[in-house]
This record gives C-alpha cells, sequence and structure tokens, in this order.
C-alpha cells in the first residue's frame, strides 16, 4: 500500500510509523486512519517486527481529530461521533494496547485531544522538552476519547485528570514525567536518536517475554490480587516454554551473549 498521511519502515527488527500531515499537526482524517490501520497490520502479521515505534513528522505529534474532515456546518444535521470512535479510534487504542510486542511513543510536540490520549495506549512514552499534552475536547464541548478518561486517572490520580480534562490546561513534558504521565523527557534534538536506540535495544530482547509482561501489567488494572497470581501462573508457563526462555538459561551457563528470536 502507498501511504498519502503516513510514513512506515521497517529496519533492524523496528517498525517506525510516523504520521505526516505536517501541516495540519498530524491531525486525523479518514484516510490517515485507515493507513494506521494497514500499517498496524502489518505490524502485527510480519514476524521480523520486534518493536513498534510511533512518532510524528513537523513540529507536533498529533492534534487529534481534522474537524475539518467533519460536516459541523450550522444547518448540517448533527454528527454522530460515536462512528468516529467506534470504527476509528476505539480499533486504533485497542490495537496498540494488545499488541504483542513493546510500542514506544515518541511525542516531537504538541498533543492534544486524541493525540495526548494515544501515547498513553503505548507501553513507553519519550518526549522531546517542547512538547505538550493538552485534553482539548471541553474547549469544543466533548468529552475525552481514545482511552483518556481510562489511562489518564490510572496514571496522575483522579484529582489530576479531572483538572487536566475540566480545564484543558496544557502539561509540559516536564511536568509529565514529573507526575507519571510518560516515561522520559529528552532534548528535542535527541529525541528520534534516543527513540530509535531504545527501540533497537528492545529488539535485540526476547520480546516474546516482553509481550507477556505487557499483558500480565495490562490485567492487573482489572484483575483482583488471586486473579493476578493465576495469570503469573499461566502466562509464567508460557514464557517458560518458548525459545527465547532456553536461549536465555543457556546463554547464562554459557557465559555469552544471547541471541533471542521473539519466540
Amino acid at each position: 500500500m502507498n501511504f498519502q498521511h503516513i510514513l512506515f519502515a521497517i529496519e533492524d527488527g523496528v517498525a517506525t510509523l510516523s504520521l505526516n500531515r505536517p501541516e495540519q499537526l498530524n491531525s486525523f482524517n479518514t484516510l490517515m486512519h485507515t493507513e494506521v490501520r494497514e500499517a498496524l497490520k502489518q505490524v502485527r502479521t510480519n514476524a521480523d517486527v520486534r518493536v513498534l515505534l510511533i512518532t510524528g513528522e513537523g513540529r507536533g505529534f498529533c492534534a487529534g481529530q481534522d474537524l475539518g474532515d467533519r460536516n459541523v456546518a450550522p444547518d448540517a444535521a448533527a454528527p454522530d461521533l460515536g462512528v468516529s470512535i467506534e470504527q476509528f479510534y476505539n480499533p486504533l487504542i485497542r490495537a496498540l494496547r494488545d499488541l504483542p510486542l513493546p510500542v514506544i511513543c515518541a511525542v516531537n510536540g504538541v498533543a492534544a485531544g486524541a493525540g495526548a490520549n494515544i501515547p498513553l495506549a503505548c507501553d513507553l512514552v519519550l518526549a522531546a522538552r517542547s512538547a505538550s499534552f493538552i485534553q482539548a475536547f471541553c474547549k469544543i464541548g466533548l468529552i475525552p476519547d481514545s482511552g483518556g478518561t481510562w489511562t489518564l486517572p490510572r496514571l496522575v490520580g483522579t484529582a489530576r485528570a479531572k483538572a487536566l480534562m475540566l480545564l484543558g490546561d496544557r502539561l509540559s513534558a516536564e511536568q509529565a514525567e514529573q507526575w507519571g504521565l510518560i516515561y522520559r523527557v529528552v532534548e528535542d534534538a535527541e529525541l528520534r536518536n534516543e527513540a530509535l536506540k531504545l527501540a533497537r535495544q528492545l529488539a535485540t530482547q526476547p520480546t516474546y517475554g516482553l509481550a507477556l509482561i505487557k499483558r500480565s501489567l495490562n490485567a492487573s488494572l482489572s484483575n483482583s490480587f488471586d486473579e493476578q497470581l493465576d495469570l503469573e501462573r499461566d502466562l509464567q508457563r508460557l514464557a517458560g516454554r518458548s525459545e527465547d526462555y532456553r536461549e536465555g538459561v543457556s546463554a547464562f551457563m554459557a557465559k555469552r551473549t544471547p541471541t533471542f528470536k521473539g519466540r
């Protein structure tokens, strides 16, 4: 597929997906949703991909929905925004969260609306020092979507989540790091290199086991303690049967560097 609104490449086990509508601050229209969905499908089905890196081109990461892609004229019928959520945003968030490999997000500039919540569905979030996060939905009479009402209070607490969502204030990258919203802030000029360095490092690791870690942590947010213990048992059973576990133990005993294959 020839992509128009994203850049997509696979190299050294790392799939890089970059939102590429810089003049529109990488806001989503229907075509970009379709292209991102196709890229994620390729990531899931390509055995060579060990890590996914998501970022944006230009001065912004993502401004959320392109409002110009919807008909909101005063004399037009009210749009059913639930259709857009059901067809595009919910599948995107579920795909990122459920992807059986590490997902890194490099936030290179403003992340607003859905663009502020998409990184929260990823596993590791790096942000440029100049980046910021804005729950802009309240400014146009909408509620936060793309999983934001679920992920944000779990990351920063209910009081801070309510303030961010009711006021729509800009949250700096440094404050986001201090509040536990993201993993790390890096200098603007180093963001892409640092993100790629991290992605390439993870691509050499036992990514089958990393996927199970991701699965167990996601489940822990809704499981009881006893349910989580049972899940740890079941996932450890799967991990112990993997080639990566066998290789890891063999390399440890032989005092050599392991070569993991992600299975």
